[in-house]
């Protein structure tokens, strides 16, 4: 704990990790106690540091409550996988248990980069990790207040470059991880080890969580300013000789709290490759020290940047590792999206990115999207990746498995021609009926939202054309709503507060248009944007970029003075 704690009352969750024996508590006692199938008191959010939420399922709460039957508790597990790169021996076994032991059968690809199990009942967790680790896949610190999975732009073997990113990415992530045993010794049956110290992210872990991305221009499918801290790699003769570093990115707010803000990471400057790790290490060591203990929702990054200046974390962040940031080198971002279809390698082989609708690899009567990824994982030499957007990417395929990698995508829905633009660029977080914090719908209800969408591209004369839109059931910024074009934030059920003014490059915030408003209200908006759009933009002018333009919404610069302006 740094000085500047002593004198606050900190929360609650200050004293549970604190007491928690370095992230033991009480779990494996928890885990045996059949009355609950929940757990209970700290080990409530301790577990969260081993990569699971306990979740219920919200859709029978009211009709367990008439049986006098407590929630049906069950955990959500999200693995860490930096770079989102998963072996097809890997996805067989996440295949088999989602089927056998998960309540919804599913595998949910998220916009972390990895997958995540929903529905599994207690005595299925301990089982679920040993069967992980068995094919090399953990979920130590995808949750809780440590760094979490780090992203990476994706098709690492499309050129020396995006593997070199790869291997940086999967370096941070191994630097950054909690060093005590208590995974291993609670859930793999590991011997006790004592925990004196975390050298890096201290006796009491960071204040908040902690998100860090790597990333190649000009793609920022990994959106940026959604993260903590990101690496933006400079290349040379196409070798990779540094990155920007930009810091104090993020997207969550809480609604009526005007001290809380999305906000736009800063740019930092350049560093060579072998202060990387330094850096990243002190970005957070910083954060760890100077972060709000007191109050959790202004613990994150973006509001220490605030509160205590840029240059001053900035040089503080230099004493510690030792060097000066050099001026930032230049870089564009020109795009966001996955590239769905097949690109070529640099080592002759393809890659496949197949649209997987908000991630859900699930059989659906017409489309047996996770039947058809089971017969490509038994089959495919290559590996897959996971994507920021919540796609799938069949990596590494040589020229003659192409044909029947492709029929068996197509016979199973995971390639449908019929998927347009508009679909392919809209995104919405999990939601209800597990998440606690859905005050909205989002996942079940982006199929139709689309579907109204496309009809208005439609009737205006522009069926092609697309607008990057997201859902998100509340606004903690899952479904990264806060970078879009038009963002729908749940405010309750069925009601949304609408933000617009985002563009395709991901690097501007959009304002509230619409407050706590239902469909009729807002779709009855976007037929009208939307006609002006098509009839008054300029060429190549995005939707995002057209409603600041014609003063619609204005533009959020500086997000903690002109966001709520």
């Amino acid at each position: 704990m740094s000085e500047q704690d002593k004198n606050v009352k900190l929360s609650d969750n200050e004293r549970l990790k604190g007491e928690s024996d370095f992230l033991r508590g009480t779990i494996a006692q928890g885990l045996k106690d059949e009355i609950t199938g929940g757990f209970t008191a700290d080990n409530f959010q301790l577990i969260r540091f081993h990569g699971m939420y306990q979740q219920d399922d919200r859709d029978i709460r009211s009709e367990r409550v008439k049986q006098k039957l407590e929630p049906l508790h069950n955990v959500m597990l999200r693995a860490r996988m930096p770079g989102g790169i998963i072996k097809p021996a890997q996805w067989l076994a996440v295949d088999n248990f989602s089927g056998d032991k998960t309540t919804y059968g599913s595998i949910r690809l998220t916009t972390r980069q990895t997958f995540q199990f929903h529905g599994v009942l207690k005595p299925e967790i301990k089982g679920m990790h040993q069967l992980l680790d068995s094919v090399g896949i953990d979920s130590i610190a995808t949750a809780g207040d440590v760094n979490r999975n780090v992203l990476c732009t994706t098709n690492p073997v499309e050129s020396e470059l995006h593997l070199e990113a790869y291997q940086w990415a999967v370096k941070i992530s191994e630097h950054l991880l909690p060093k005590t045993k208590a995974y291993a010794e609670i859930w793999l049956d590991g011997e006790k080890t004592e925990t004196t110290e975390e050298p890096i992210l201290g006796a009491t872990y960071l204040p908040r969580k902690f998100k860090t991305t790597v990333t190649i221009p000009p793609n920022n499918e990994v959106d940026i300013h959604a993260n903590d801290l990101n690496f933006v790699a400079i290349a040379q003769n196409g070798k990779l000789v540094g990155f920007n570093v930009l810091v104090g990115g993020g997207l969550a707010m809480t609604h009526g709290d005007t001290a809380t803000y999305p906000r736009k990471a800063d740019e930092f400057g350049f560093i060579p490759l072998e202060h990387t790790l330094s850096v990243a290490e002190h970005v957070l060591s910083v954060q760890r020290d100077w972060g709000n203990r007191e109050n959790r929702k202004n613990a994150k990054t973006k509001y220490t940047l605030d509160r205590v200046g840029t240059d001053a974390f900035k040089a503080e962040v230099e004493k510690r590792v030792g060097v000066k940031f050099e001026p930032i080198r230049p870089y564009k971002f020109t795009h966001r999206g996955d590239r769905i279809g097949w690109v070529d390698g640099i080592d002759g082989k393809s890659h496949l990115t197949l649209f997987i609708q908000s991630g859900r690899i699930l059989d659906y009567p017409d489309k047996p999207l996770k039947t058809g990824c089971r017969k490509i994982a038994e089959i495919h030499q290559g590996d897959f990746r996971m994507t920021a957007n919540q796609n799938l990417i069949i990596a590494g395929v040589p020229a003659d498995q192409k044909a029947i990698i492709e029929k068996i995508a197509r016979e199973h829905g995971l390639i449908d021609d019929k998927d347009s633009e508009q679909r392919k660029n809209s995104m919405a977080c999990v939601s209800l009926p597990t998440c606690p914090l859905a005050m909205a719908e989002a996942e079940r209800y982006l199929p139709s939202l689309i579907e109204k969408t496309e009809a208005l591209l439609a009737k205006h004369g522009i069926p092609d054309d697309s607008i990057i839109m997201r859902v998100v059931g509340c606004p903690n910024g899952c479904g990264r709503a806060m970078l879009a074009e038009a963002g729908l934030v749940g405010k309750g059920p069925g009601k949304y507060n609408v933000y617009l003014g985002g563009n395709l490059e991901g690097t501007r915030i959009p304002k509230l248009y619409l407050e706590n408003v239902g469909e009729d209200v807002y779709l009855e908006a976007f037929d009208k944007l939307i006609g002006q759009w098509a009839a008054e933009r300029n060429d190549g002018e995005c939707f995002g970029d057209f409603v600041i333009r014609k003063g619609i919404v204005a533009e959020v610069k500086v997000s903690a003075t002109d966001f709520y302006a």
